[in-house]
C-alpha cells in the first residue's frame, strides 16, 4: 500500500505503510486526536542481530490494561480514581523488507466513552509545548507573572485555552525542570556562571571572591553597573549592615546602602561573607574599594597615600601629621563649617538687589525668604539633575546601566509594526500566505547578518562558560551548630 500523508488523517487499516516508527506513532496519535482518545506506546521488539533496529512496535490507548490490587488500599483515606478499563483498542506495526513499517494489527472498538472536542487538549499524548510557548513562559516568569495567569494569557492569544497544547500544571513542570537544570554546575558554579554572564553582557559589572588554602570560596562581593552609578551619585553617606544571614549556612549577607534623591533606599554593593572576623572585613574593604571609581580606583596616588597613612604609622603624632598632610595635599580638608558660618553671615548682612523699586509686597517677600540657603550647599543629589552626571568605572570607562537599551527600543518599535501586519494579514488567506512567505524569506536574510568586529571595536569577547571553568570550585560551608536560633557571634 502507498505511503499515507500525515496531513490526511483517517482510520488506520491493515497493510498501511509508514516511513518510520515515529511516523506511525504520530499518525495514530493524530487519529486519537480526531476520535477523542489518548495514545501511549506499548511493547517494543528489536533485531537480534544489531540490537538496535526496531522490528515490531505496539501502540495502545492510555486506558489499556488494568492496575493490580494494592494491599495498601485498606489504609488509604483517599485512594486514586481508576484510570484503566482494559480497553483493547490498539495498532501494531512490524518491519518489512524495504525498511518501512506496516500496520499488522488494528482494533477500533473501545469499551468506554471518548473525550469531547473541548477536552481533547487535556489528554497526555496530545500535550505538546511549542518553542513559542516556552519563550512566552520564560518572558512572563521573568516578569513575575504566575503560571495560571500565563496560561490564561496564551489562551486568549490562541483563541481559547482549548487551542493550547499545555495546561497550568505543564507550565509549572516546565519552570521546575528549568530551575533544576540551572543548578547543574552546583551553587558555586552557578554563581560564577552568573558573574561571567553579567560581565559578558556589561563589562562594568564587577565581582571578586576569596579562596582559602583548600580552594574553597569564603568571601564574595559584586556590584552591577546600576550600583556603581548610584554610588557615584549618592555615595556621600554609606551604611554597611551585616544583619541579614543566609538561612541554611548562616553566612553574613553584607549590604552597602544609602539614600537617593527621592529618599529611597539604594544598594551600592553586595557581599557574602564566611564570617565576621577581622580578616574577612580587611579583604572586603581593601578589594572592594577599587570598583568605586574616582580617587579610590586601583593604582591611584591617593589610594597609595591613604594606605600608607593608615598602615605605616604606629605613633599617634606621626599619624596625625601624615593625616593632615594628606588632607591638605588633596584638598579634602573639612572646611564646611567655617564656610557655612561665613555664608550665613553674608546672607544676613547683604540683601539681594532688585531691578525695580521695591513695593511693600517685595519688601515683605525679601524679608521672608532672606536669608536663604546658599547654592554652594545644595548638593546635586537633591536636585532634578542628580542622574545627569557621567560615571566612570575603575578602568576609566563610562558606565552604562543598560548596554542593550538601543536594542530594546528597536525591539519595541518592530513589535508594534509586526503586530499590526499580523492583525491585517490574518483576516484573509491571501494575506496570511503573503506574510508567511515574506517571513520565511526575511528569516533567511537575517541569518546571514553577522556582527562585524570592525564596527564594534570596544566589544569584549569572553569565553563560554563550561564544565572546565573553575573546576572543583565550591563554597566553604560552616559546621552545623546545635545552638538555638539566635544569631551566632564570631
Amino acid at each position: 500500500m502507498e505511503n499515507v500523508s500525515m496531513n490526511d488523517v483517517s482510520e488506520p487499516i491493515f497493510g498501511m505503510l509508514f516511513n518510520s516508527e515515529q511516523d506511525a506513532y504520530d499518525y495514530y496519535n493524530s487519529y486519537g486526536w480526531v476520535m477523542g482518545f489518548s495514545v501511549r506506546k506499548h511493547f517494543l521488539n528489536k533485531s537480534k542481530k544489531d540490537k538496535m533496529t526496531i522490528t515490531s512496535r505496539g501502540f495502545v490507548y492510555s486506558k489499556a490494561g488494568c492496575w493490580l490490587s494494592d494491599k495498601r488500599d485498606i489504609n488509604t483515606a483517599n485512594p486514586r480514581a481508576e484510570t484503566r478499563t482494559d480497553c483493547q483498542a490498539r495498532m501494531n506495526i512490524c518491519l518489512v523488507d524495504d525498511g518501512k513499517y506496516k500496520c499488522c494489527d488494528f482494533v477500533k472498538e473501545h469499551n468506554h466513552e471518548l473525550h469531547i472536542t473541548s477536552t481533547i487538549h487535556m489528554m497526555s499524548s496530545q500535550k505538546n509545548m511549542l518553542d513559542i510557548h516556552r519563550q512566552e513562559i520564560d518572558l512572563t516568569d521573568d516578569s513575575g507573572i504566575r503560571p495560571r495567569s500565563t496560561v490564561e494569557l496564551m489562551g486568549r492569544q490562541a483563541g481559547g485555552i482549548k487551542n493550547l497544547s499545555c495546561l497550568t500544571q505543564d507550565v509549572r513542570n516546565y519552570l521546575r525542570t528549568k530551575r533544576q537544570r540551572a543548578l547543574t554546575y552546583g551553587e558555586a558554579g552557578n554563581l560564577m556562571k552568573y558573574f561571567v554572564t553579567q560581565t559578558r553582557n556589561n563589562p562594568s559589572f564587577t565581582y571578586s571572591f576569596q579562596l582559602d588554602s583548600e580552594e574553597q570560596i569564603t568571601n564574595i562581593f559584586w556590584a552591577d553597573p546600576k550600583m556603581i552609578i548610584d554610588y557615584a551619585q549618592f555615595g556621600d553617606v554609606v551604611s554597611f549592615d551585616t544583619t541579614f544571614r543566609t538561612k541554611k549556612e548562616c553566612m553574613p549577607f553584607g549590604l552597602f546602602t544609602g539614600f537617593n534623591h527621592h529618599r529611597g533606599c539604594t544598594v551600592f554593593r553586595v557581599d557574602l561573607l564566611y564570617d565576621e572576623t577581622v580578616e574577612s572585613f580587611e579583604w572586603l574593604f581593601e578589594n572592594g574599594i577599587t570598583h568605586l571609581g574616582h580617587m579610590m580606583k586601583d593604582g591611584s596616588k591617593f589610594l597609595t597615600d591613604l594606605k600608607k597613612c593608615i598602615y605605616q604609622y604606629d605613633v599617634k603624632d606621626e599619624f596625625k601629621t601624615a593625616w593632615h598632610n594628606l588632607l591638605n595635599e588633596y584638598v579634602v580638608k573639612d572646611m564646611k563649617r567655617g564656610n557655612e558660618l561665613k555664608a550665613e553671615f553674608d546672607a544676613r548682612n547683604k540683601m539681594p538687589r532688585l531691578a525695580n523699586s521695591m513695593s511693600i509686597i517685595q519688601k515683605q517677600v525679601r524679608e521672608l525668604y532672606t536669608p536663604r540657603i546658599p547654592e554652594c550647599y545644595i548638593l546635586k543629589r537633591w536636585t532634578r539633575g542628580a542622574r545627569t552626571m557621567v560615571v566612570n568605572d575603575s578602568r576609566g570607562k563610562e558606565v552604562e546601566q543598560d548596554v542593550n537599551l538601543d536594542c530594546t527600543q528597536r525591539y519595541k518599535r518592530i513589535c508594534l509594526e509586526l503586530i499590526q501586519i499580523a492583525s491585517e494579514a490574518s483576516n484573509t488567506i491571501e494575506g496570511y500566505n503573503l506574510v508567511k512567505d515574506a517571513a520565511n524569506e526575511l528569516r533567511l536574510k537575517l541569518g546571514n547578518i553577522r556582527i562585524n568586529p570592525i564596527d564594534c571595536p570596544d566589544i569584549l569577547i569572553f569565553p563560554d562558560f563550561s564544565d572546565n571553568v573553575y573546576p572543583g570550585l565550591r563554597l566553604k560551608h560552616k559546621e552545623k551548630s546545635t545552638r538555638g536560633g539566635r544569631r551566632l557571634k564570631s
